[in-house]
C-alpha cells in the first residue's frame, strides 16, 4: 500500500513507513493541480520581468543582485552545487528517505512553485531506492538545512553519488538503470528544493518514534528490576497520581501495576522495608514527565512534516509570492532538545537501578555484583561502568544547541536554530539510554535468576509480564554463572531493544499504554 501526499496530512507512522519499511510513495491528484498552479504562477510572473527573491536575484547576501531570466537556470545548478558542502559521516539510509519523503511532501503542497515533474523524478527516485549519499555535518538550521538538502537535490539533477543496492555509485548510473531522467532545474527550483528543515526533522522523527518505544521498555525495565530487588508497588496506586494530575505519570502508574499485578516479589507491603527508593518508587513521575515531553514533540513534529517551509512562498491566488522565514528550525531545535533531555532522563535513573541491582549494600540480600563466584568472578560490576559512562557522556550531548547562534552570510542571516544539531544528538543521546536500559534488564534478568539460585525466590513468583519478558530473554541470553564476555551478552540486549522484539513478547501478555 502505497503513502499518498498531498502537504497536509502525512503522519509520523506514514514516515516510518517509506523511511524503514521502503513502502511506495504516490503524489495525491489534488496535489498535482496545486503544483501546477502555483508553477504556472511562477511562469507568468518571469514573463512579466517581476523581481522576486531567489528566481531572479541572488541569494542571502546577494539577495540585492539583479539576475537575468536567461541566467535563471543557471543561478538555480549553481545554487545546488556551491551549497552542497556538507561534511561528515554519512546520514543513515532512513534519515535520508524520510528526508526526501519531507521535501516531496512540502513541496506537494504548492506554495512553492517547483515543476510537477521535478518532485515526481524525487519520488522516483524514493521508489527506486536510490538515496544521494548526505553527510551529517554542515546545517546551521536557518535557511534550512541547505547544505544536507542540497546534497539530495545533487542527486535529483544526476550529480554527486548515491547509495543504490548496497553500493555507493554514481547518481547518474543509478538513474539510468532505474529509467529515471535527471531534472534540469529552472527558476525557482533549486530553492525550492534545499531551503526547508527537513533534515532535522527527518533525523528528529525518527528518533521520537524510537523514543516512544523505549519509554514503554523503561517501564518493563523497572517492572523487572522491581522482581529482583522486591519492590513496593503501592507507590503505584492510582489515588496517589491522580492527585497530580500528569498523564504520563498516570500512564506509568497504570503500566507498573499492570506489569506487576500477580507478582509474588513485589508486592503492596514488604515485611523488611516501609517504602522504596526513588528509582523505584519515583519512576511514575520520573518516566511520567519523559512521557508527557515524548507527547509535546510528536505534536510538533506531526506539524512540521506538514509544514511550508522553503522561502519565498508562492501565494497564486493572492498574486503575491512573499519572502519570510518559514525555513528556521527553532520550533525543531527547541523540541528535539527537550526531547533529548526527556530520553536522557530514562537512561539516568536507568543507571542508577543498575547501581541497586549490583551494591550487595543496596540490592536487598542479592550476591554483590551479581555473581555467586565474588572474587574470582566480578560478575557485572563494569556492567554498571559502562552505563554510567553512557549517562555522563549523554550530560555533553544534552546541552541545548538551539541556544547557540552565529552569524553567517555576511550577517544577512544573522541568528541560526542549530536544529540540525539538535537532531543529531538525540539521535546520540537515544542510542546511549537503549544501551544503557539493555544493561539495566540484563541486570535485572541476572537478579532474578540468582533469587532463585540462592533459594529465595522462583522464576514461577513473576508476574505474567515480567515472567513473558524473563522467559524471553532467556531465548536469546543465558544467566552469568561464571565470567563471560559480557560485551557479547549486553549487544544481545541492546539489539532487542531497538527491535522491539523484547516488547512484542510483554505485550503478547498484557497491554501497557
Amino acid at each position: 500500500m502505497a503513502v499518498i501526499i498531498n502537504g497536509k496530512d502525512l503522519t509520523v507512522e506514514e514516515v516510518i513507513r517509506v523511511c524503514r519499511g521502503m513502502e511506495k510513495v504516490e503524489i495525491a491528484p489534488e496535489a498535482q493541480k496545486a503544483v501546477n498552479k502555483a508553477r504556472a504562477y511562477i511562469d507568468k510572473k518571469l514573463d512579466e520581468g517581476a523581481i522576486i527573491y531567489g528566481l531572479t536575484t541572488g541569494f542571502g547576501k546577494f539577495a540585492n543582485v539583479f539576475i537575468s531570466k536567461d541566467e535563471t537556470a543557471d543561478l538555480q545548478k549553481n545554487l545546488i552545487m556551491s551549497h552542497t558542502c556538507a561534511l561528515g559521516e554519512p546520514y543513515e539510509q532512513k534519515y535520508v528517505r524520510a528526508a526526501m519523503l519531507l521535501r516531496c511532501n512540502a513541496l506537494s503542497r504548492g506554495f512553492s512553485g517547483i515543476r510537477l515533474s521535478t518532485i515526481q523524478t524525487m519520488v522516483d527516485m524514493l521508489n527506486a531506492g536510490i538515496h544521494p549519499v548526505v553527510p551529517c555535518k554542515g546545517s546551521l538550521g536557518a535557511s534550512g538545512d541547505l547544505a544536507p538538502l542540497s546534497c539530495i537535490a545533487l542527486g535529483l539533477i544526476g550529480m554527486g553519488n548515491v547509495e543504490y543496492k548496497g553500493e555507493t555509485v554514481p547518481a547518474a548510473e543509478a538513474m539510468k538503470k532505474e529509467g529515471i531522467t535527471p531534472v534540469e532545474l529552472v527558476a525557482k527550483e533549486g530553492l525550492a528544493l534545499n531551503n526547508g528543515t527537513q533534515m532535522m526533522t527527518a533525523v528528529g522523527t525518527n528518533v521520537l518514534w524510537d523514543a516512544m518505544h523505549l519509554q514503554k521498555v523503561a517501564d518493563i525495565a523497572c517492572a523487572l528490576t522491581s522482581e529482583a530487588l522486591h519492590g513496593i508497588t503501592k507507590a503505584y496506586d492510582h489515588k496517589i497520581h491522580d492527585l497530580r494530575g500528569h498523564q504520563g505519570q498516570k500512564d506509568v502508574a497504570n503500566n507498573l501495576l499492570t506489569l506487576l499485578n500477580g507478582s509474588k516479589n513485589a508486592m503492596d507491603v514488604q515485611p523488611t522495608k516501609v517504602q522504596d527508593p526513588y528509582t523505584l518508587r519515583c519512576i511514575p513521575q520520573i518516566h511520567g514527565a519523559t512521557r508527557d515531553a515524548i507527547t509535546y514533540v510528536y505534536g510538533v513534529v506531526s506539524k512540521e512534516i506538514n509544514a511550508v517551509t522553503d522561502n519565498p512562498i508562492v501565494f497564486a491566488d493572492d498574486d503575491e509570492v512573499i519572502s519570510g522565514g518559514n525555513f528556521h528550525g527553532q520550533p525543531m531545535a527547541l523540541a528535539f532538545d527537550f526531547l533529548k533531555m526527556a530520553i536522557s532522563e530514562l537512561g539516568d535513573v536507568s543507571e542508577r537501578r543498575c547501581e541497586r541491582l549490583v551494591n550487595p549494600a543496596l540490592s536487598e540480600g542479592l550476591p554483590g555484583f551479581l555473581t555467586k563466584h565474588g572474587g574470582v568472578c566480578s560478575g557485572f560490576m563494569i556492567a554498571q561502568y559502562a552505563a554510567a559512562s553512557m549517562v555522563s557522556e549523554n550530560k555533553i550531548y544534552d546541552h541545548p544547541a538551539c541556544v547557540d547562534s552565529i552569524p553567517s552570510s555576511g550577517n544577512q542571516e544573522d541568528h541560526v536554530s542549530m536544529g540540525t544539531t539538535s537532531a543529531r544528538t538525540a539521535a546520540m543521546v537515544l542510542d546511549n539510554v537503549e544501551k544503557t536500559i539493555g544493561i539495566e534488564i540484563a541486570s535485572a534478568a541476572q537478579g532474578i535468576w540468582l533469587r532463585q539460585e540462592i533459594g529465595e525466590s522462583k522464576i514461577e513468583n513473576l508476574a505474567p509480564a515480567t515472567r513473558a519478558a524473563y522467559e524471553f530473554i532467556r531465548t536469546k541470553s543465558d544467566p552469568v554463572d561464571q565470567d563471560v564476555i559480557l560485551h557479547d551478552e549486553l549487544v544481545k540486549f541492546d539489539e532487542m531493544i531497538k527491535d522491539n522484539s523484547l516488547l512484542e513478547a510483554v505485550e503478547k501478555v498484557v497491554t501497557i499504554k
